[in-house]
């Protein structure tokens, strides 16, 4: 049976997550591969301890070995993972490839510096042509054919901008031997900022959430949020919202996490009474949500961090109220359907104790509060990464079963590197997205498009912002999206229109996250779906109404960034944290439909209107919007009462 489920979940990742589509019978490269996968690993744990090399250097080995292990691992197509019984040569030959021309950038360092200033040779083209080429297949591979597209579309606009007849977007045209030797060689393309953050940052960070993995975090994780929520009204749903929210800690990957999660809440949910559909959304749109909670949030938050140029205890602090809103957003929407639905909580008998569940296991929080103690001090993100690494060490020694002998240790060193694959093929391309910026000046052309179709006014700029986002997401993965965004709409929304910059970056992040539960592209929707057996479709409809906070809170801390905490005091953080959670609570009553009975058409509409109010950072705006509220539940409670006595007079007759 147990054996069944996993056969699910697999199959489960494969269709729905592509970076699962590796081939696992490669024969006597799984040396090379592990080889490899090692060597990554340990490289980028003494270049975090002793110091890294310079950036181009360190990006270089980061990005060619992971390039040589995609071609080795991941098939041409999807599908073949399964037939072939070892590794093609050609991908031998493109793997070597691959390798060879991102190392030329050490092997000739000294000589392309140079060449910056006398010009590049023959030889330097044909690399840097290559370079992008088998980035461009090693990233189609891991991540999906939509990045590839854009990407390649912005280096056709690059090669032929003055074909376009359109003022604002022509611009004179480059040539192929300028647009290669820029994207490859120059810091403004593939080895760009994302790039030097994924080797610096990222890989180290994904490394830890494969120990925390071993130490069977995420079954500790899952009892501890049915110990503290599943005793209440809906208590399966509200333990899936608690149990991913702790798991969206040490991952970034919705799609995993609302498999990894789901296939162990959802049918407690079916079985509790929830719909296929809304079990499968509740866990989607928590999962989805791990990407903004902190400590460690995804990947994109350290680049956020080296764009903005503040510390990553600063972007951690900003994301916390609304990662909190987000997640009460949706708790508070399981809770509404389950009392529309009369779903109890669990017996206690069903339900593993709180208190011995820390006594036991409460050790595994330790490597999170070494990450969170550690940034907070002062120190950086690399130094808190290894901290973490060590600690989440030193947890895994305190069990038997998670205790790792030397074959255990040489697969979580592989699988380090193998997780960080597909995000450092992925920031690469968005790199090259981002050199396209910087060569034809596309940002500025972008700013002045958006200025006009907005015609000024900063809630239509955010408009057309957020659906870019959305639409880039269906296709990108959140780091890539956030890079395109960041360096192309967000400069618009600080520039031109005065906002906060932390604001607005976070803006671009939220948006381009709840892609993967917006429809019609939503794969996070689809995984739920696909263990939940529902309507794919009616299940990404449903995570957007639980998930209502997500495209709510955004616009709010634009136009008042304290929920971001900028201009902040401890009084006015309070008051709207308060208002903004009451705010939350009405949006999410109205999105199911009630609030302590069912509510008609006209209260649905008018609790959504008091949430926005209650969540907007103003005293007179969050005054009328608690009257409003507070109105409702009047008139609700004296309906509820009359039915509880018709009913009693009913059943007398």
């Amino acid at each position: 049976m147990k054996e069944n489920k996993q056969t699910d979940m697999n199959e489960i990742l494969e269709k729905y997550d592509r970076e699962n589509n590796y081939r696992t019978n490669i024969g006597n490269w799984a040396w090379v591969v592990t080889f490899l996968g090692i060597a990554l690993t340990l490289f980028h744990l003494y270049t975090g301890y002793y110091g890294t090399l310079p950036s181009q250097q360190q990006g270089a080995i980061h990005l060619g070995t992971a390039l040589g292990i995609i071609f080795l691992l991941f098939p041409a197509k999807m599908g073949w993972q399964k037939k072939q019984r070892s590794v093609p040569w050609y991908d031998v030959v493109l793997a070597f490839t691959a390798m060879y021309v991102t190392y030329h950038k050490i092997i000739f360092f000294d000589s392309i510096l140079q060449s910056r200033i006398s010009g590049y040779g023959p030889l330097d083209v044909i690399v840097s042509i290559l370079g992008i080429l088998l980035l461009l297949e090693a990233t189609r591979r891991t991540v999906g054919l939509p990045i590839v597209i854009v990407a390649s579309i912005a280096i056709l606009y690059t090669l032929f901008g003055n074909m376009i007849p359109t003022q604002v977007l022509s611009h004179p045209g480059f040539s192929v031997n300028r647009i290669a030797t820029d994207l490859w060689f120059k810091e403004s393309g593939v080895f760009g900022t994302p790039i030097q953050i994924s080797a610096k940052f990222i890989f180290l960070f994904l490394f830890f959430g494969v120990i925390l993995v071993h130490t069977q975090i995420g079954k500790f994780f899952n009892d501890l949020a049915f110990a503290l929520t599943g005793r209440f009204t809906g208590g399966t749903a509200k333990a899936a919202v608690a149990a991913s929210a702790l798991q969206g800690m040490v991952s970034g990957s919705s799609v995993g996490n609302t498999v990894a999660s789901g296939s162990f809440t959802i049918p407690m949910m079916k079985k509790a009474g929830f719909k296929p559909e809304f079990s499968a959304a509740t866990e989607a749109s928590a999962s989805t949500g791990g990407q903004v909670m902190p400590p460690l949030m995804g990947a994109a938050a350290f680049i956020m961090m080296e764009y903005l140029g503040v510390s990553y205890s600063t972007i951690m602090l900003a994301a916390l109220v609304p990662a909190i809103l987000y997640f009460t957003g949706i708790f508070i929407g399981t809770h509404f359907e389950a009392k529309k639905l009369h779903i109890l909580g669990l017996p206690a008998s069903e339900l593993p104790s709180f208190r011995k569940l820390m006594i036991k296991n409460g050790y595994m929080l330790l490597p999170l509060f070494v990450i969170i103690g550690t940034i907070m001090a002062g120190f950086t993100p690399q130094r808190a990464a290894l901290m973490g690494i060590a600690a989440a060490f030193l947890v895994s020694l305190a069990r038997k079963d998670t205790r790792m002998n030397v074959k255990q240790l040489i697969h979580v060193l592989e699988q380090g590197a193998r997780v960080a694959l597909p995000i450092i093929a992925a920031v690469g391309t968005a790199g090259i997205i981002a050199g396209v910026v910087s060569i034809t000046g596309l940002g500025t052309k972008f700013a002045a498009g958006i200025i006009a179709l907005s015609g000024g006014y900063l809630i239509f700029a955010l408009i057309f912002t957020m659906i870019a986002c959305i639409i880039l997401g269906m296709g990108l993965p959140t780091t890539a999206n956030y890079v395109v965004t960041a360096t192309v709409a967000a400069p618009v929304l600080i520039n031109e229109f005065g906002v906060a910059p932390i604001a607005a970056h976070m803006f671009v992040f939220y948006f381009g996250i709840i892609a993967d539960i917006t429809p019609p592209v939503c794969l996070a929707a689809y995984a739920g779906a696909g263990i939940a057996k529902a309507n794919p479709f009616k299940t990404g409809v449903t995570a957007v109404k639980l998930a209502v906070a997500a495209f709510i809170i955004p616009y709010i801390f634009i136009y008042n960034p304290i929920l971001v905490l900028v201009d902040v005091t401890p009084v006015n953080l309070i008051i709207s944290g308060a208002t903004a959670i009451l705010g939350m609570t009405a949006v999410s009553s109205s999105v199911i439909g009630y609030l302590i009975t069912n509510s008609y058409t006209s209260e649905r509409i008018l609790l959504f209107a008091a949430g926005i109010m209650l969540i907007i950072p103003n005293l007179i705006s969050s005054s009328a919007g608690l009257l409003i509220m507070l109105a409702i539940w009047y008139i609700q409670r004296q309906r509820k009462d009359d039915d509880t006595g018709t009913r009693k007079i009913e059943a007398s007759m």
